[in-house]
Order: structure tokens, then C-alpha cells, then sequence
């Protein structure tokens, strides 16, 4: 059945529950309901039975599989490293270099650059772990807040041997823009296109020491920090964020880091020899348990009891990618790529395509609030885009990961923006406030970036 342009009310409707609803699982359901009843042409129990074939479908699917043992692993690795107080051993070695008041932002920032496997970690470790630190030297909150989330989801979506990476790299190999590269090959491949996350990590210290003078609202937040040595505004001051359990759980314990550095240099080593996350994931599980139990930092149902929480906190995100997947597949079963790669490629100059993946993908990324639900989207729809207009899928694939790295970096309703305002004590509108405007400048520049290279290599 030839749908017109009807075939894109399934899209519209997820963005436009995101946008309302502020909930990525809600808005993928609304836009997989509505394409299987398009599918079935409205017969509700037809779509039932053709929905529940999909979910079959796509849950025992190979790939779908794999990347649902990474997440789930993931989840499990970072529950034992924080109950192990492993993340904050970084921060008692920095406290003991960083004596002045830019070495501690600069060490914020190298220490938020360090814990790259997940960005929900690096969140909330980073600013409990040097808060008090910047505190002494009159560091605000807002610029240690924008430090912290600069190197937060933007280094996890340029390092591959994250939960990003791993994430983004299965979404290339479902959209077959791997070509006969594995996923994490095909991501390293990608790894230089992410023009957005290169441009936000190292635009930081620029401005921590001077060389882009800080203005608008973050430069008020500076001249009061050093003027009246009050680090919070006054409405974050009021609020007073609590500190999620998470952080609670890490005090008293001993901090060595070298209970971080080993299990995530197992996991990068292993997958680099196997090409095969999984693999260095339980290998690093089992490291974990050896080494934390004669450490006596947890026995052992403590440690079941940590890997079991850390599966179920990446229960939602499993969800969300098995929606993502479904809607992936009904949406190809209603034509919408082929539609979509079409017209495209008949009116789009291919060389502008990087930049316009970038521009609208990131837009909608910070005004939706979803970031891995998009890309799934999105992905399946690029690949096809990217092949049919010539244009390499590195460079598609890293303009995609840029978009929705820069949702995440700066949508006041994220979670990364969430837990980077709670473990720096700010709120999310004073995060906002000061941050926009110099979050502007790498996403300008990314633009340029794009443009520059669409033209040079396609």
C-alpha cells in the first residue's frame, strides 16, 4: 500500500509525545502503535497480532541480542565500580596535584575525560569527586557543572568502549553502515567525525584558562565566586539538590583507583583483541569480583547483589531500544526509507547532507529530550541516505552521534543534564543559563565543521 505522505505520521508522532510528554518510552510506543495500525490499515486486532510478531522478531533477533548483553553488562561493571569507591580513587590522587584554582578545573576536566565508560558514571563520580576541591578555590558551580557534563556524554560518544559506543555502533551495523567492518570497527572508523564531542571536550579548557574569556551568565557566576566566595547562586542554594544514593554508597570506602583502571582496561583490551565487547565485559566482571573480595570492599552476595542492580537500572534503556528496534522495522515494512532515500536524492546536494544530519537531528535531539531512542530512529534512515547520495558512512554516522551528543550536552530535561545538576549541586535552569551560550560556540563551529567536510569528501 502506497501510504504518501501519510508515512511519516508515525515519526511525527513520536516527536511530538517527546516534546510533550518529555518521556522517550511513551513517544516510541505512540509511534509504534500508530505504524502497525497504518500496517494493518486500522484493524486493531490485526496490528495486535502483527505488533507481537514484530516484538518476537526483533527480541531474538542476533544483533538485537548482543547489544542488549552490553547494555546489561554495562550496567553490572558500573554497579560494582561504584560500590567499590574504585571511580573516587582518582580524586584523592588529584587532590594531591591540584593546587591552584585553574589546576582543579583542569583537573576536573582531564579526571571527567578519564572516566569515559559511561556518562551517567562520569556525572555523578566527576562532580562529587571534586566539588569540595574547586569549592576552596572559589570555582562557581555552574562553571565546575558545565566542566563535568562537557566531558561527560560528549567523551563517552567519542570513546568506543562505552556504553555509547556500544550503543551507536550496533545502530551502524542494523542500518548496514558497517560495511565489512565489525561495529566496533566501523565506529572507530566514525570516531573523527564526531566533529560535536571533539569541539565540546576541548573547547573546555580554552576557556578555563583564558584564552575564550567567559561571558554572559557564567561570567556573572565567576565574578561572584570571587568576589563574595559564594560558589552556588541563590536559587541553587535554596534547592540544594540532594546527592543521589548512588554517591551516598561511595563514603568510607577505601578509594583506590586502580579498582577503576583495571576492570576498564580489561573490557578496551579484550574488545580491541576479540572484536567483541561482550567478551571483555564478563572478563571484567569476573576481574571485579577477584579483585574486590580480598579487598574485603564487598563479599560476595554483595557483590551478585551489586551486578543485579546494575541489570535492572539498564532495564528501561533495554526497553527503550527493543521499542526503538520495533519501530525501526515496522517503519521499513511501511516503505518509509525508500521514500524518505528517494526524495532525498533527488533534491539534496549530497555534499550538504553531513551538516543537515547534524543541524536537524540536533535540534530535535534538544528539544525532545531523547538521544538513543532518536538515533535508532534515525539511524535506519541515514544509512540508506548516506549510500544512495555517495556520502561515506563514517562521516554520516559521526554527523548523527554529533546530534544527538549535542542534545545530551544541553537539554535542561536530560538525564545527563539531570545528574551532572545533582552531583554539582546546581539547578537544572542555573546549568541551562550559564551553559548555553558556550555550549553556542562548539555547535556553531560543528556546523562549519560539517559543511567543510561534506564538500571535501563528497
Amino acid at each position: 500500500m502506497d501510504y504518501g505522505i501519510f508515512i511519516l505520521i508515525p515519526t511525527l508522532i513520536v516527536l511530538v509525545l517527546a516534546l510533550w510528554t518529555k518521556s522517550t518510552v511513551i513517544s516510541i510506543v505512540g509511534g509504534v502503535v500508530a505504524a502497525y495500525l497504518m500496517l494493518a490499515q486500522f484493524n486493531p486486532l490485526e496490528a495486535f497480532w502483527q505488533f507481537i510478531d514484530g516484538f518476537y522478531a526483533t527480541a531474538t533477533d542476533e544483533g538485537t541480542v548482543w547489544v542488549l548483553l552490553v547494555v546489561g553488562l554495562f550496567g553490572a561493571l558500573i554497579a560494582l565500580m561504584q560500590d567499590s569507591g574504585g571511580v573516587l580513587g582518582f580524586a584523592g590522587i588529584a587532590r594531591k596535584l591540584l593546587k591552584t584554582r585553574k589546576s582543579s578545573m583542569i583537573g576536573s576536566w582531564i579526571l571527567g575525560i578519564i572516566i569515559f565508560v559511561d556518562d551517567y558514571l562520569n556525572c555523578l563520580a566527576v562532580g562529587a569527586a571534586v566539588r569540595d576541591l574547586t569549592d576552596e578555590h572559589k570555582v562557581p558551580r555552574e562553571m565546575l557543572a558545565y566542566i563535568v557534563n562537557s566531558t561527560g556524554v560528549t567523551v563517552c560518544a567519542i570513546i568506543p568502549f562505552s556504553t555509547w559506543g556500544a550503543f551507536m555502533g550496533t545502530q551502524m551495523e542494523e542500518a548496514g553502515m558497517t560495511g565489512s567492518l565489525s561495529a566496533v570497527g566501523a565506529y572507530i572508523q566514525a570516531m573523527p567525525f564526531i566533529v560535536y564531542g571533539w569541539l565540546a571536550v576541548l573547547i573546555v579548557p580554552l576557556f578555563i584558562l583564558g584564552i575564550i574569556p567567559l561571558y554572559g551568565p557564567m561570567k556573572k557566576a565567576n565574578q561572584r565566586a570571587l568576589e563574595t566566595g559564594e560558589v552556588l547562586s541563590p536559587e541553587s542554594k535554596a534547592a540544594l539538590v540532594e546527592l543521589p544514593d548512588e554517591e551516598k554508597k561511595m563514603e568510607g570506602k577505601k578509594l583506590r583507583a586502580i579498582n577503576f583502571l583495571a576492570p576498564i582496561l580489561l573490557v578496551a583490551v579484550l574488545t580491541v583483541v576479540t572484536e567483541d565487547m561482550v567478551v571483555g565485559l564478563f572478563a571484567s566482571l569476573v576481574l571485579c569480583v577477584v579483585m574486590y573480595l580480598p579487598q574485603r570492599l564487598m563479599n560476595f552476595s554483595q557483590a551478585i547483589n551489586s551486578i543485579m542492580r546494575g541489570l535492572t537500572d539498564m532495564f528501561p534503556l533495554i526497553i527503550i531500544i527493543l521499542l526503538a528496534y520495533m519501530f525501526v522495522d515496522v517503519n521499513t515494512a511501511l516503505g518509509l526509507i525508500d521514500m524518505v532515500t528517494e526524495g532525498a536524492s533527488n533534491s539534496l546536494n549530497p555534499s550538504l547532507l553531513p551538516a543537515m544530519i547534524f543541524v536537524v537531528i540536533g535540534l530535535l535531539s534538544f528539544a525532545s529530550g531523547s538521544f538513543w531512542g532518536l538515533a535508532a530512529i534515525a539511524f535506519p534512515i541515514v544509512g540508506p541516505l548516506a549510500a544512495a547520495l555517495g556520502v561515506p558512512y563514517a562521516l554520516a554516522s559521526g554527523a548523527l552521534i554529533s546530534a544527538v551528543c549535542f542534545g545530551g550536552h544541553i537539554c535542561i530535561y536530560s538525564d545527563t543534564v539531570i545528574l551532572t545538576s545533582a552531583s554539582t549541586q546546581v539547578t537544572n535552569v542555573d546549568y541551562f543559563k550559564s551553559s548555553a551560550p558556550m555550549v553556542a560556540i562548539p555547535f556553531g563551529l560543528a556546523i562549519v565543521g560539517f559543511l567543510i567536510l561534506g564538500f571535501v569528501m563528497v
